[in-house]
């Protein structure tokens, strides 16, 4: 699913002011200091609340909308006659340089955190390889799952990452689970679970109950690696990198994309699958040049969705984009049912309102982390007030 689901990165807890936006460490030190993340993204107060919410509106709709369209797109390959795995698995992150655009229009002046301790290029080098290979498995196996399962149980299914980054975080990221995170995790859970014993539950035309069962499991997996991959990116912010700029988060999303489009290839051409390529464009459904514009809108669809995933990483925090994720994978099986005409039957619909549910209580829990980072910023600039006093 490449970085679509939600991208987690270094960022913590949004704060919303009058006077525009700026983010919340999780330590109250971090606010005071000069160099600390609040100090990083000054040139957005300078934003004022509608502009705010403009950019937060803009990269929801990049994410929602590139997410739900690159599955579908992913669905209609498989449906008219494609079967490469690791062709599927290449345009997930093949689009990569797509992302050189918001990159090259940031400005280097607004680039204001330089890192004391920058990594060296080898320490470097070796995270991004390291996270590059794991992202290309966590692609390989949703392209897998989306083989053999329909594009509505697929993103169900899929909805299960937010369960899986809680438990990840907790352990890896030292976040803390609360009453809410944990009701998010058990309702998901059942959730997923609805969908794995549900008896009507059938993969596309002339898949067998074994490969959909292959399919779940494919999809379960990728769900549990992306959440492990986006723990251990943000310890790689916080450990290695110890930078939280918007380009930072930007150049991992490319280096990372880079690796897992590398990998890809590789494996399309270690496989032998590149010899079928020709034939499935000569075959496909709705003929040779639907097939080449399914490929590369896929690829696309999946950076667009990316831009949101970044975008909201840094106006807000990587917990909404998180979030908003998810929002997208409950969309994406109403996107299906109208697209594919795929069976809604009474078991789906209730787990896509547990999946609603585990997300509201994401919500709210972010929404109590925001009027906690709000109560802590007024206590700050009142000290500041008095001191100056």
């Amino acid at each position: 699913m490449e970085f679509s689901a939600s991208m987690q990165s270094a960022f913590s807890t949004a704060e919303v002011t009058g006077a525009g936006y700026s983010k919340i460490g999780d330590h109250e030190e971090s606010i005071m200091s000069d160099d600390g993340p609040l100090a990083n993204e000054l040139h957005l107060l300078k934003l004022g609340r509608w502009q705010w919410w403009i950019l937060v509106v803009g990269n929801i709709f990049f994410l929602i909308a590139g997410q739900a369209a690159a599955v579908l797109l992913g669905r209609f390959y498989y449906d008219q006659g494609g079967n490469s795995k690791w062709l599927a698995t290449l345009v997930q992150t093949a689009g990569f340089p797509i992302l050189f655009i918001p990159l090259y229009l940031m400005p280097s002046s607004q680039e204001a955190s330089v890192s004391p301790s920058a990594p060296s290029f080898r320490i470097l080098a070796s995270v991004y390889f390291f996270l590059g290979v794991l992202l290309a498995g966590d692609n390989m196996l949703y392209s897998t799952g989306l083989l053999y399962l329909t594009a509505s149980t697929y993103s169900l299914i899929c909805a299960s990452q937010l369960a899986f980054n809680a438990v990840f975080s907790y352990y890896l990221n030292s976040q803390k689970f609360t009453a809410l995170i944990l009701n998010s995790v058990v309702v998901l859970t059942l959730s997923t679970a609805l969908v794995a014993v549900n008896d009507d539950s059938e993969g596309p035309a002339g898949v067998s109950k074994g490969k959909y069962i292959l399919g779940f499991l494919c999809t379960l997996g990728a769900s549990a690696l992306y959440s492990l991959l986006l723990s251990l990116m943000q310890l790689s912010f916080q450990k290695v990198l110890k930078k939280e700029t918007f380009s930072v988060v930007l150049e991992m999303q490319i280096y990372t994309c880079l690796v897992a489009t590398c990998v890809s290839a590789v494996g399309l051409f270690a496989s032998g699958e590149w010899k079928t390529l020709h034939g499935e464009m000569e075959s496909f459904g709705e003929g040779r040049a639907s097939y080449v514009l399914t490929v590369v809108f896929t690829a696309v669809c999946w950076q667009v969705c990316s831009v949101g995933v970044v975008g909201l990483i840094f106006i807000v925090s990587s917990l909404f984009s998180n979030v908003i994720s998810t929002v997208g994978l409950v969309v994406t099986p109403i996107a299906s049912v109208m697209v594919f005409h795929d069976k809604m039957n009474g078991v789906k619909v209730v787990a896509m309102l547990l999946a609603l549910w585990g997300f509201a209580s994401y919500i709210y829990q972010n929404y109590l982390d925001d009027s906690k980072a709000r109560r802590m910023l007024l206590e700050v600039d009142e000290t500041r007030n008095d001191s100056v006093c």
